[in-house]
């Protein structure tokens, strides 16, 4: 199939994400609230009752964003770069973006899987293929796209160093952002280097370890928020947004903040 030929699926109109609508200064003034739209996988997710503690990042990135830039969560489990394109899913969010708005691509995880050919795709052809279909879709609606490296895993040597796991894929999405001149926010060194920081036993407090599962791909509330801190710092770094767009970067952020909702059938 033609990487330009393609279809919104039932399943994809059907995929609701959970957006967090702007009020107040913006709509009082007239002005549109910019949202920032997110295409990942599960990392990234909402997370709904029945899978509580998990947490995606994007459900703890509002807390750091003002609200008159809210957040559209398009990130699903189990996805990547292809597949969330083949299921109509960046489609969905191309019929929705408006000038001004972010889209924000996390993908790796699933890319990698090349025992999955709905879902594998090579870090320097495909995977960079595909993710130019969301860097030109972003741009030919008036939206800034903007790349980030996968978050790592929690995955340790002997001598207690983090190691990276997602092989050429981060330094393939490296250079086409520099290829492409699109903004790179790099939270697969950042997450690393954290949990370099944060050593074996206390990493795993920042997962979804529970008393009956040891995730080490997957947050827990703690993770969640601190890499959607990472998120939003970068976006700051990288004048992506502005300093009036972005707050608490040096708060705490109380885990109660995290709710998990009932899926919708």
């Amino acid at each position: 199939m033609s990487l330009t030929r393609r279809q919104v699926t039932t399943a994809a109109l059907a995929a609701a994400p959970l957006a967090f609508a702007a009020t107040g200064t913006a709509q009082a003034s007239g002005r549109r609230p910019r949202t920032l739209y997110v295409a990942g996988d599960s990392t990234a997710a909402q997370k709904y009752s029945a899978a509580a503690p998990e947490t995606g990042w994007g459900m703890a990135l509002p807390f750091f964003l003002h609200k008159d830039r809210p957040v559209a969560n398009h990130a699903v489990n189990g996805r990547s770069s292809k597949s969330f394109v083949d299921e109509g899913r960046l489609d969905a969010i191309l019929s929705a973006i408006r000038p001004g708005d972010f889209l924000l691509v996390q993908f790796a995880h699933n890319d990698e899987k090349t025992e999955d050919p709905t879902r594998h795709t090579e870090p320097w052809t495909t995977y960079q293929d595909y993710l130019r279909l969301y860097i030109e879709g972003a741009r030919a609606r008036g939206a800034r796209p903007v790349l980030a490296t996968s978050v790592e895993r929690r995955r340790f040597d002997a001598n207690g160093n983090a190691l990276p796991t997602h092989g050429e894929y981060p330094a393939a999405m490296r250079a086409l952002a520099e290829e492409e001149r699109v903004a790179l926010l790099d939270l697969q060194a950042l997450s690393l280097a954290l949990w370099q920081k944060l050593g074996v036993e206390e990493t795993k407090k920042y997962f979804n370890w529970t008393a009956t599962e040891q995730d080490n791909t997957h947050f827990n509330p703690p993770g969640a928020i601190a890499v959607a801190r990472l998120v939003a710092a970068e976006l700051l770094h990288h004048r992506v947004l502005g300093r009036q767009d972005v707050r608490r970067l040096d708060a705490e952020i109380p885990e109660s903040w995290i709710t998990w909702p009932t899926a919708t059938a």
